[in-house]
Formats: C-alpha cells, sequence, structure tokens
C-alpha cells in the first residue's frame, strides 16, 4: 500500500474536552438493548467464520477496523496460540493486505463487515474474546458525531460484553478519554498511557508518528465484568 510518511495532520474538532452529553449517551445506551435488525452481508460473512472458530478450538481475538489488515498480521504472529479476525467495513481496504502472509501463517481471517452487527452475533453465540484491539479507530471528530464513535453508539454494551483484554489507541487524546468515562459508567477501571514503540503495526501508526504525533493507549480488563 502507498504511503507519504510524516504529513499526518493534527485533528480538529469544534468540541472542548469530553462531549457535553457523553454520560447521557452512555447511560442510555448501557440501558437499553440494541435491536437494530442485521445487515445480510455481515450475518453470512459470521455464519461462515463461526465454523472455523469451532473447529479451531483455540482464544478468540478481534482486531476491529483493521484497516489493511497489517496489525492483524502483527497481532497474529504475537499470539500462535489463539485465532485472530481482523473485521473492517472497506472491502476495498482489506483487499490491499499481502494474501502470501495469510496463506503462510494461518490463524487469522481478514473479515468485510459491519462491526454493529458482527459484535453482536459474536455475544450471541456466547463468544468470549481473550483479546480486542481497537487501533485508531475513526475518531469523528465533530461534536455532532458522538454516536459514531463505539463509545457513543448503541453496540457498546456487546463491545463490553465480548470481555477479554481490550487495547484501544488513538492519537486524538480525547477519543480516549470519553472512551475511559464511558467505561468508567459501566463500572470497569482502565488505564491509560502515551504509546511508543519501535515498531509501528498499522499504517496510520506509522503515518502519525512520523508526523510528530503521540498515540494515547488504554488498555483494560473486560474479562472482569
Amino acid at each position: 500500500m502507498s504511503e507519504v510518511i510524516g504529513d499526518s495532520r493534527v485533528i480538529s474538532s469544534n468540541q472542548i474536552g469530553l462531549h457535553e452529553k457523553l454520560d447521557e449517551v452512555v447511560l442510555k445506551h448501557l440501558s437499553h438493548e440494541f435491536k437494530k435488525p442485521y445487515q445480510i452481508h455481515t450475518l453470512e460473512a459470521f455464519k461462515q467464520v463461526e465454523k472455523w472458530v469451532e473447529q479451531q478450538g483455540k482464544p478468540i481475538i478481534f482486531d476491529s477496523c483493521c484497516g489493511v489488515g497489517e496489525s492483524t498480521l502483527h497481532i497474529a504472529k504475537a499470539h500462535p496460540e489463539a485465532i485472530v479476525l481482523g473485521m473492517d467495513k472497506s472491502a476495498d481496504r482489506l483487499s490491499k493486505h499481502p494474501t502470501l502472509e495469510k496463506e503462510s501463517l494461518g490463524n487469522y481471517k481478514l473479515l468485510q463487515v459491519n462491526l454493529n452487527d458482527f459484535w453482536r452475533l459474536a455475544v450471541d453465540a456466547n463468544w468470549q474474546l481473550s483479546h480486542h484491539y481497537l487501533l485508531y479507530p475513526n475518531p469523528w471528530p465533530k461534536s455532532k458525531h458522538l454516536q459514531r464513535r463505539w463509545h457513543g453508539s448503541a453496540v457498546f454494551p456487546s463491545l463490553i460484553k465480548l470481555g477479554g483484554q481490550l487495547e484501544l489507541r488513538s492519537n486524538w487524546f480525547t477519543y480516549v478519554e470519553e472512551f475511559q468515562q464511558a467505561l468508567r459508567l459501566a463500572n470497569i477501571e482502565s488505564d491509560t498511557v502515551i504509546y511508543s514503540s519501535e515498531q509501528a503495526i498499522t499504517p496510520f501508526e506509522r503515518k502519525y508518528w512520523a508526523s510528530g504525533q503521540k498515540s494515547l493507549r488504554l488498555t483494560c480488563d473486560l474479562s472482569l465484568t
């Protein structure tokens, strides 16, 4: 995938600090079941991969919003004892993943799905994750788009129910701080630290760091809920 290193703009927003309606929105979603009908393509994708997951009988890791799947590959290499599902809504982004890597490693799959549906389907199937990665999700920085952020969406309770060691990274610190507050409203404690590493594992992470931007990482154990 071609990319220009070091030219990422700092995220700008018309929102100052945590969203003023964050608590209200999160508490509403925590107390109401999300009943939107499933999209057919995600339902079919889940049914197909569900058989593979059952056959493997291994710990399950989600790499949600995986883009081109570079992070999925790194996670799969780091967790040979598990199976990894890299998921993104864009078929175009997923098509840029190197096929040979996927075939040679064998413990991960890439899926083009709607995560609002896939997470709920996984909960319905009683899946419990060992790890869940949310690496640089679309921040939706405009104030009016709060409910497009994962912590402000109706599917947030399903993310919690999936359990596992959750790791979120973002270069928009407000996103992580809001996510932490949303978890707090669900009585879940989390930790945040400035994150850096010798190796970036997503194209966005590489570009942000080359541009001098920092990443904030949130971690928590959802299996304790």
